[in-house]
């Protein structure tokens, strides 16, 4: 496996990576917008969301879906504008956060549960919210200690969830009419604090470690097998390229407000051996 190398740099707060149509989609909701980014590093934006963006995803129509994080809701983009998809308020407290989208258009939203920025932090558990193409939504999953990144397997009929102060990513059968069932542990990091995650062909997790610098391969069960140090602390993660074998990885200096000012944040990137899965 060869070093990482360097995509983009100067991004305040790069989240939400989504491998698109040849391009790295990506929220930098330091700076309040989605961008897209080519192999050559040239981005464009593709559209600002004041209330910061984080998930993303597509319905099938290929409207884009993005999480829109401080007013808590889902806002849909199409080629004649943005529009709300979903108010989230009534079923999450605090910010939401990041977001995998299925095949028929049905999305989970992660929400915080608390402050993050508060002094003490006092954590409170947060739940997965279902919203289906039409805009409906219920909850999902209950309980969540942080729920942040997660992935469907190839069929649809699994979802993993990084639970990022459980310190573990957790499973669930998806049922045909998308609700959870049969939770249990997909992997236990003790030593990491997930955030991002994706999925490769093998069926294992790569998976950004919040609370380090690294972002890490687990299968289920547990096991890690490859880990890649990165300089700065490594906060989500996809695999994409004309292969499927590039790792790309969002990095920054901190998600306070101070740190994503100085727009130290990047996308880096590293060859793996096995590809990854459609997000």
């Amino acid at each position: 496996m060869a070093g990482t190398g360097r995509l983009i740099g100067g991004l305040g707060f790069p989240e939400g990576p989504r491998w698109h149509d040849d391009q790295l989609w990506f929220s930098d909701f330091g700076d309040r917008v989605v961008r897209a980014v080519g192999l050559d590093g040239a981005a464009r934006e593709i559209v600002r969301v004041e209330g910061r963006p984080s998930g993303l995803g597509w319905l099938p129509d290929g409207s884009l879906l993005v999480v829109s994080m401080t007013d808590q809701r889902l806002l849909r983009v199409t080629t004649s504008g943005v529009a709300e998809h979903a108010d989230l308020s009534s079923f999450t407290r605090t910010a939401c956060n990041d977001m995998v989208v299925d095949a028929d258009g049905n999305a989970y939203v992660g929400y915080m549960g608390f402050d993050l920025l508060a002094s003490p932090i006092e954590p409170k558990p947060a739940a997965l919210v279902l919203v289906r193409r039409d805009g409906s939504a219920s909850i999902a999953a209950a309980e969540l200690a942080f729920p942040n990144g997660a992935v469907l397997s190839p069929d649809g009929r699994t979802l993993i969830v990084a639970e990022t102060f459980g310190r573990r990513l957790t499973a669930f059968d998806v049922a045909p009419d998308a609700t959870l069932s049969r939770r249990r542990l997909f992997a236990e990091l003790p030593e990491r604090a997930p955030d991002g995650i994706c999925l490769d062909q093998a069926g294992a997790v790569w998976v950004a470690d919040a609370a380090g610098k690294a972002c890490v391969r687990v299968k289920d069960g547990g096991t890690v097998t490859d880990v890649i140090t990165t300089e700065r602390s490594c906060y989500a993660c996809a695999l994409g390229g004309s292969d499927g074998r590039t790792l790309f990885l969002c990095v920054a200096d901190g998600y306070a407000p101070s740190a994503m000012v100085l727009h130290t944040g990047a996308i880096e990137t590293v060859r793996v051996d096995i590809p990854g899965v459609p997000a």
